[in-house]
Formats: C-alpha cells, sequence, structure tokens
C-alpha cells in the first residue's frame, strides 16, 4: 500500500543476500545468516507485498555478501554450497511465492559477472527453476550488450542504457539469433507492466499517514529489538529515575535508515532524544553528550536549499526551473526536469549558512560531475 501511494508497482525488495559477513553494508536489509529462515521470511515477505498488486524484486542475485570490492569481486562458490546456501532463498521465493522480478547481483560468481552469467541465469533460474517473470540489472549493473542477453538479463536500469538502446540493435542486426532473445525480453517485460496494471502514466504521489500503520510499525520494531544481556535495568521505572543521561552520536540524529532502494523520506523523524524527552514527563531530567562523532562525510549543510537550474552548462541566463528544498543532496540518473536538456544543463544550490561557534570551519563537496563550492563568492573546493 505504502509504494502504490508513491505511483510505484514494482518494490526494489526483498534483499535476501546472507549474513555472510558482519562488515556487509546492506545487511540491515537482510533477514538472517541462515538460508532457511531467510527463505520462510521472504516467501512470506512476497506473498503480502504481491498480494496487494505489487511486483516483489528477489535481489541480489547471487553471492553479493560483502562490501570489499562490491561491484566487482568474484564470490567462489562451491557447486554444494550455492545450492544449500545462497541460492536457497532465491529458489522458495520463486517456486513459493512466483515472485515477479529478480535482480542480478553487481559481483562476479566464479570469475563470471552475474548479469553475464547465463548458467546462473537463463539455465537455472529460468531454466531449471522456471521463472517467468523479469529479470533486471543492478542499478549500473550491466557490463555487456550480446553477454548480457544471451545470459538471460531482460532489462538493464537505470536509464538512460548504455549497453542496450543502439548497442543493442546493432547486435540484432549483426548476428542470427539475437532478435528471438530480444523478443523474450519484450514479453516478459509487458507481462510484468500487465501484472502490475501499469498503464505507462505516472501516477500521482501521495502518502500515507495512518495511526494503524504507526502503531504497526512501532510494535514490529519493538518486537525486532534483541536484547543481548540486561541485568534487571529495563524497564527504565520513572517513578525511580531522576536524572538520565543520553550519549551517542546518533541519539539526537535520527538514524532510521541505511542507504540504496531502503532511502526514503520518511513522514516523522524521532530521535532517541526526542522519544524521551516527549516520554519523561515531570521529574526527569534528561542529559545529552556527543561522546564522539560517526560522520562518514562531513554532515549536510542545514537549511532551506534555493535549487536553480539552466539549459546550459554555465549557470548563464535565467534558470528555467527553481524549486526550494529541505537537504543538499541531489542524485538524478537523466536530466531532472523536462525544460532542460538530456545532456547540458547545470545547476546551482545556494543555502544560508550561520557558524554556531567562532571556530574553523570544514567544508566538503562530493560529486560525480564536474563542480564548485563558494562560500560567499570565493571558491573553496573546485572539482572543475
Amino acid at each position: 500500500e505504502q509504494a502504490r501511494s508513491k505511483g510505484a508497482r514494482v518494490l526494489l525488495a526483498p534483499t535476501i543476500n546472507l549474513h555472510r559477513t558482519a562488515l556487509n553494508g546492506r545487511n540491515f536489509e537482510c533477514y538472517s545468516e541462515d538460508p532457511y529462515l531467510s527463505a520462510r521470511l521472504a516467501v512470506g515477505y512476497v506473498k503480502g507485498v504481491q498480494s496487494r498488486g505489487v511486483a516483489a524484486t528477489a535481489k541480489h542475485f547471487v553471492g553479493n555478501e560483502q562490501e570489499h570490492q562490491r561491484m566487482t569481486i568474484s564470490s567462489e562458490v562451491s557447486a554444494r554450497a550455492l545450492r544449500e546456501l545462497y541460492l536457497a532463498p532465491f529458489e522458495a521465493v520463486v517456486k513459493e511465492a512466483n515472485v515477479r522480478v529478480v535482480m542480478t547481483a553487481y559481483n562476479r560468481l566464479n570469475g563470471v559477472y552475474c548479469c553475464d552469467h547465463g548458467p546462473l541465469v537463463r539455465e537455472l533460474l529460468k531454466g531449471e527453476w522456471g521463472f517467468d517473470g523479469l529479470v533486471v540489472s543492478d542499478w549500473f549493473g550491466t557490463r555487456s550488450t550480446e553477454q548480457a542477453l544471451e545470459a538471460g538479463v531482460d532489462l538493464e536500469m537505470p536509464g538512460p542504457s548504455a549497453f542496450r538502446g543502439q548497442a543493442l540493435v546493432s547486435a540484432v542486426q549483426a548476428r542470427q539469433g539475437m532478435e528471438t532473445l530480444v523478443d523474450d525480453s519484450v514479453a516478459r517485460l509487458f507481462t510484468l507492466l500487465s501484472w502490475t496494471g501499469a498503464s505507462g502514466e505516472l501516477a500521482e504521489e501521495t502518502y500515507l499517514d495512518r495511526p494503524e500503520d504507526r502503531a504497526l510499525i512501532r510494535r514490529a520494531g519493538a518486537a525486532g529489538t534483541v536484547l543481548l544481556k540486561n541485568t534487571g535495568v529495563l524497564p527504565l521505572s520513572r517513578d525511580a529515575i531522576r536524572r538520565l543521561a543520553v550519549i551517542g552520536p546518533n541519539a539526537k540524529s535520527a538514524q532510521i535508515m541505511g542507504g540504496g532502494s531502503a532511502q526514503l523520506n520518511a513522514l516523522h523523524r524521532v530521535s532517541p532524544w526526542d522519544g524521551l524527552a516527549a516520554g519523561a514527563g515531570p521529574g526527569l531530567e534528561l542529559t545529552y553528550a556527543e561522546g564522539c562523532s560517526n560522520h562518514r562525510l562531513l554532515p549536510h549543510l542545514a537549511g532551506a536549499v534555493r535549487l536553480s537550474f539552466f539549459d546550459n552548462e554555465d549557470l548563464s541566463g535565467e534558470p528555467v526551473v527553481e524549486r526550494d528544498e529541505a537537504d543538499i543532496e541531489y542524485f538524478w540518473f537523466s536530466r531532472p526536469f523536462k525544460q532542460t536538456r538530456q545532456r547540458g544543463f547545470s545547476a546551482r544550490a545556494c543555502v544560508d549558512f550561520t557558524p554556531a561557534r567562532c571556530v574553523a570551519q570544514y567544508f566538503g563537496l562530493v560529486s560525480a560531475v564536474k563542480a564548485r563550492l563558494l562560500v560567499d563568492v570565493e571558491d573553496v573546493i573546485d572539482a572543475l
């Protein structure tokens, strides 16, 4: 229901890789280190999501269980371990839950990229298991044109295409048999569109903020909490406590989600500090200490951001689109607005910043394109 409220008919979940290392950055999305438990949870999840006409996506197929060289590493797995451990949750959602989409992983499996792995995708997934849904690449995870199509990858994501498009047209014209593979992929794509009832028109995005949903989320969060040790401290007694110290960098920052496909704009953000303050009542004094900083990058500049887009590459003339945003982080795969060209637009973000203390200030800039950071009119960081 939440996906449909966003105009989305395909959900990029569940992630059913295994907890094979504690340093895997996507562990928070996965279910378990145990393949049987992961399979049971995944089957229930997929059946629930798809019962509302939204297609689920089983990912990442397969062996994408570590952060080290996530995009390129080769997972060396024996045939037995592959079947009994890593493939088990995927087999279950295909055969028991009729999952509609499977996403190939970034990594190699025994030396071959998963998106190019014919024995894995076309022979095992589509052949032996009889998967009749759509196989989609992970975002920027396609590595080839002909080999990926022959392996069984139906759709390259995201657009605009890097390995399909005209490159695929040329491949079909140059080789016999390629057209049949394209026909199969197109049929699978139209079958998915038909299954979801998607018309091709983007639905207006709305939001659900229902009391019963909030109650369910609260109950699920509490039930999913694992307490390793309790020597009689919890639950806290409001009558017995007069002062409570809250320590840690995440206490006031509401770290409520990870990255990747699990990142979204939440309607409500309640930090541990806010929750404690709201429930403390009279007679309980709360104190706070950050303790340490845990920022991977410098925190975003806070404040209203004025964002301007120009239909040229040098910020010249009047902007074709202006809008106000609440964050200074932006990410897009193609042109952000129809008023700008696919290639050859520029953007400017302006935000007011007043230092809280008169000390040295540090600024950072992360960008995948040419960018500059100016404080007033002075260049501070030049990535041009």
